[in-house]
């Protein structure tokens, strides 16, 4: 069963949940007969994958999946021969070859009339016209999440666009752009996506109400889109867990269904930390053997990441949204210590492969902050 995430992805774009002016300038920058290099930001959710996806289409015409490369960098960041692995997706043929996959051209370079157009079937409406008979672009290269590449890798690409990119383009998705060096930022259209307004996030959940029938209990969506915050790909998602399980014409089914979401466990593992219950066991029988189940701080970090699946920086931006929030009662001095604490552990895990260590040395910094502050029992 599809997800309603691709279900009723945006397929031209007017359909995306953003301001007209920025619709606007994807649609003109796809348009052109040599688009530029595209820098996408914005924060998690509010559709950066979906644009690029409607450009890749508008640029590289039906058969765009065939020469559209996605490297995720953010999975960089977590293996040993990171290096190594980036440089075999940008040259293909070896690393001792010349060959680039930005200096590959391909056949629908010279004659795209090989493939099949649906009418109406380009987000634009209209498919890019090559100039000359041979469209300018035949290749793109995508980057999601270009802000975790790390300051080794980015030159290297800065190079590969100023001296191979003349039928290739490359596409950047960032959270934080400032991660990105300079030279990389000029040589790209800098396009920023602000959050998706609560009117937007109840325009699109509406469309997909109507798409599935489902009635709808007054006033859930709006409580959706507070929850949401932005993120319109959250509020998807919930929508279509609380429609799934039967409960969309129930509107306090949603704080059960929040309460019980990675948000709570966030909550939690804090609370703990800070009376100093960092490492907990207890001892449970699964299978007639008694078992030592890790809990406390860290058994609400292995749910973050084992049951809600969580990485790093999702679980930073939970702790962050409940110290800044009003559920957890806290001092001012004391606050002000975990924030510090939190973006120490930000910034380490930007560093470190080993997200996990940087996460559990933050518990025990809250636990720390808990003894100081009178929490916590020495």
């Amino acid at each position: 069963m599809a997800s309603w995430l691709s279900l009723y992805a945006p397929r031209r774009f007017d359909e995306l949940a953003f301001p007209q002016s920025i619709c606007n300038t994807l649609c003109q920058a796809s348009l052109s007969g040599s688009p530029p290099h595209i820098l996408l930001t914005g924060p998690a959710g509010v559709g950066k994958t979906a644009a690029w996806r409607l450009i890749a289409r508008q640029v590289l015409g039906p058969s765009w999946e065939a020469t559209c490369h996605v490297l995720q960098a953010r999975d960089l960041a977590r293996k040993a021969g990171a290096m190594r692995t980036f440089e075999e997706f940008l040259r293909p043929a070896g690393l001792g070859s010349k060959d680039t996959l930005a200096s590959r051209t391909s056949l629908e370079a010279f004659d795209r009339s090989m493939w099949e157009v649906e009418a109406g079937g380009a987000p634009a409406g209209e498919e890019t016209t090559p100039s000359d008979g041979m469209a300018a672009v035949s290749r793109l290269i995508v980057i999601e999440d270009g802000d975790h590449l790390g300051r080794k890798r980015q030159p290297y690409l800065r190079r590969m666009m100023e001296s191979e990119s003349r039928t290739t383009r490359f596409i950047f998705t960032a959270r934080a752009p400032s991660r990105i060096i300079d030279a990389l930022r000029s040589r790209m259209i800098h396009i920023r996506i602000p959050a998706t307004s609560s009117g937007d996030v109840i325009q699109v959940l509406s469309r997909v109400a109507a798409a599935e029938q489902i009635e709808v209990a007054s006033g859930l969506l709006d409580d959706i889109a507070h929850v949401a915050d932005g993120n319109l790909r959250r509020a998807i998602f919930t929508f279509e867990m609380l429609a799934r399980q039967g409960l969309a014409g129930e509107r306090g089914k949603l704080f059960e269904v929040v309460a019980a979401s990675s948000l709570s466990a966030a909550r939690e593992m804090v609370e703990m930390a800070l009376r100093g219950r960092v490492i907990e066991w207890r001892w449970e029988k699964q299978r007639g053997r008694n078992v030592r189940k890790l809990e406390g701080a860290m058994g609400k970090l292995d749910e973050m990441v084992g049951n809600h699946a969580l990485d790093g920086e999702d679980i930073i931006q939970q702790v962050h949204a409940e110290l800044i929030g009003s559920r957890l009662m806290l001092a001012a001095p004391l606050r002000q210590d975990l924030l510090a604490a939190l973006s120490r552990c930000d910034v380490a895990i930007h560093r470190s492969m080993h997200t996990r260590i940087q996460l559990e040395h933050f518990l025990h910094q809250v636990a720390d902050a808990g003894k100081k502050h009178g929490l916590a029992l020495a």
